[in-house]
């Protein structure tokens, strides 16, 4: 039902009428220094694209690559810890995984869930006036790269890991409820909030207008963003779409903000406006759920358009 030929977050595979797998993969590098967060912050990016389709997981495989020679098996061990935390907390069922030598640590799950095939939610399909939900605040690729510098105090990287390591379960599980509402969902990473948003109008002639000062952040975000602290990966994203972006009303510390890569962020919603009052108090009643209300879907001919 769902391959490579679009940009949504996992495979779908109908088994019958009532079944279709979902099916998805995600691994990477340390993004903070405690290996149990580590661990957590992994399996819950992983998980996360499987309630992005609107699905439930089912069971997990770990992947793990890990200098065996160099770091002490007590950090893997952490590490998986982190890792099963995050898969208990999902429901999901741990069956096993995969483990090479490697240079550098290594860690995410492949992940299989499940979801009726009337009700898979891709990141396709919005339409003029749909309403813009985010779930999690943004800036952890700003946070991290602040602390890798010393930028940024202990507090501040404790809200963006323990941010990270929330399960997008609740969010996942609400929008998936009310799937007759949602046009569109997609969970924010790599590509930024502004790279994720065009994937969800893709070749339509669709638009967006997004309100900056709606877009909630990270503490210290805003303050490390004055101080001109952005990741590589952050300059890449809006160099690589800025044809496609109309900041002219704010500053480019905000357009980069907006385009900042996230590890493990949260649901973004394009839901129709008549059922934006009902999803919105729903995801309110799950208080690990920070969501706001972002901007809107336009006809502005595949151009997102950045307002104050």
């Amino acid at each position: 039902m769902v391959g490579t030929s679009t940009c949504d977050d996992a495979g779908v595979y109908k088994i019958n009428d009532e079944q279709a797998l979902v099916v998805t993969t995600d691994f990477f590098t340390p993004i903070v220094d405690d290996p149990y967060d580590f661990g957590r912050i992994a399996a819950a990016n992983a998980l996360s694209d499987v309630w992005a389709m609107g699905a439930k997981p089912l069971v997990a495989l770990n992947i793990v690559a890990f200098p065996s020679d160099t770091l002490p098996m007590e950090v893997l061990g952490r590490i998986l810890d982190g890792g099963q935390a995050a898969i208990n907390a999902s429901g999901a069922v741990l069956l096993g995984g995969h483990s090479i030598q490697d240079e550098e640590p290594k860690y995410g799950l492949a992940v299989v869930g499940m979801v009726h095939p009337d009700r898979v939610l891709g990141n396709v399909g919005v339409k003029d006036g749909d309403a813009l939900l985010l779930t999690k605040p943004i800036g952890t690729g700003i946070i991290t790269t602040a602390l890798k510098r010393s930028l940024a105090s202990v507090e501040e990287g404790k809200e963006a890991s323990e941010s990270m390591a929330e399960l997008n379960r609740s969010a996942g599980e609400v929008l998936a409820n009310h799937y007759h509402a949602i046009h569109g969902l997609t969970d924010i990473t790599g590509y930024g909030l502004l790279g994720h948003l065009l994937e969800m109008i893709g070749e339509s002639s669709l638009g967006a207008e997004l309100f900056v000062s709606k877009v909630p952040l990270l503490p210290g975000v805003r303050r490390l963003a004055d101080e001109d602290v952005f990741p590589g990966g952050t300059r890449v994203n809006l160099a690589s779409i800025l044809d496609r972006v109309d900041h002219s009303r704010v500053s480019t510390r905000d357009a980069l903000i907006l385009a900042d890569a996230q590890t493990s962020g949260g649901l973004l919603a394009s839901v129709a406006p008549q059922h934006l009052t009902k999803v919105t108090k729903a995801l309110e009643a799950h208080p690990e759920v920070e969501v706001a209300h972002i901007g809107f879907i336009r006809g502005t001919e595949r151009n997102i358009t950045l307002h104050p």
